[in-house]
């Protein structure tokens, strides 16, 4: 049986993306799904570069303000939310255009991985507290007992990843290297193409970013964040780690300058564009457009709707 067929619009911050992944729904009978970890959260509008109605050229977006900003969020409800929006985009006959730049979800989402259960909260804590008391090395002496495969390759130092050991065990019945092998054999769950978008002067992107940091200031990022707090979201949760939010916070709290903040943001923008870049270098199935002093838009997605239609000859043939 033939794999679901998706369209992937990645690449790093302010490269088009959003503009790209609309028109090509709108033009090939397809749908958007959002792959952003932060704009899945309600109220945060501006620091996320979340479309506005206008830009979304009368398509329907999806996975957008779905929870509240004093949640948290993970990849593994990532993927089960956004599987559920392409199936029933899919089932309506539609092509889904998956549309972000938060490499893991969407790498977790393609490849078909699954998640471990997670234990319960009683049995985490007390984990934790087990750690805290006989320590990382301790913890590795009992884990080797029943996974010595993982216990090999964690530090002692790593309580994260040793309480989850214990706790995917506890829940399941199967260590947790047992159970990423399993799923690194997965078919990958979609049919997927993946296009990367650059641009191919790297000074040119990071000029972008920081414009698009003054726009979101002008745009009222400020008043934004002060809503937030007001609301009663806390300054150590998910949704308040994300960049531009977290340093607005620290100047409205008088812990610099608002001058200090915007520069930090601009610099953590660009470092956090870099990394996007590194992770999608690693992908040798990405399909690279390079923009030059700016993004075209309509021969890209002119390319993409070319690409496709040869492509579904060659399979008719």
């Amino acid at each position: 049986m033939d794999k679901p067929k998706i369209i992937v619009i990645t690449g790093p911050t302010a490269t088009g993306k959003t503009e790209l992944g609309a028109l090509l729904a709108r033009t090939m009978g397809g749908e958007v799904v959002s792959a952003d970890s932060m704009q899945v959260y309600k109220h945060m509008d501006i620091g996320t570069a979340k479309p506005p109605e206008g830009e979304k050229q009368g398509v329907e977006h999806h996975m957008l303000d779905i929870v509240e900003p004093w949640e948290g969020y993970s990849v593994s409800r990532y993927v089960s939310d956004a599987a559920l929006c392409i199936e029933d985009i899919h089932r309506r006959g539609k092509l889904p255009i998956l549309v972000g730049g938060t490499g893991l979800y969407i790498d977790s989402l393609l490849s078909g991985r699954a998640f471990t259960e997670r234990g319960d909260m009683a049995l985490r804590r007390g984990l934790e507290m087990e750690y805290d008391d006989t320590g990382g090395e301790a913890m590795l002496r009992k884990l080797r007992e029943f996974d010595p495969e993982s216990a090999d390759k964690l530090h002692a130092n790593d309580k994260k990843r040793i309480v989850r050991a214990f706790e995917a065990y506890a829940a399941t019945g199967k260590t947790i290297s047992l159970h990423d092998r399993e799923t690194k054999a997965l078919p990958p769950r979609y049919d997927a193409v993946k296009y990367a978008l650059t641009f191919s002067d790297r000074a040119e992107l990071y000029a972008r970013i920081d414009l698009r940091v003054d726009t979101m200031l002008k745009n009222g990022l400020e008043s934004e964040v002060r809503g937030l707090l007001e609301m009663g979201v806390p300054r150590g949760g998910t949704s308040m780690q994300a960049i531009g939010y977290k340093e607005i916070i620290g100047a409205v709290l008088g812990e610099s300058s608002m001058a200090e903040a915007i520069e930090k943001i601009k610099m953590e923008s660009r470092r956090y564009a870099k990394r996007q870049l590194s992770w999608l270098r690693r992908d040798p199935e990405a399909r690279w457009i390079e923009w030059g002093d700016a993004p075209d838009i309509e021969n890209a997605a002119k390319a993409i709707r070319e690409s496709d239609l040869r492509t579904r000859k060659e399979h008719q043939g």
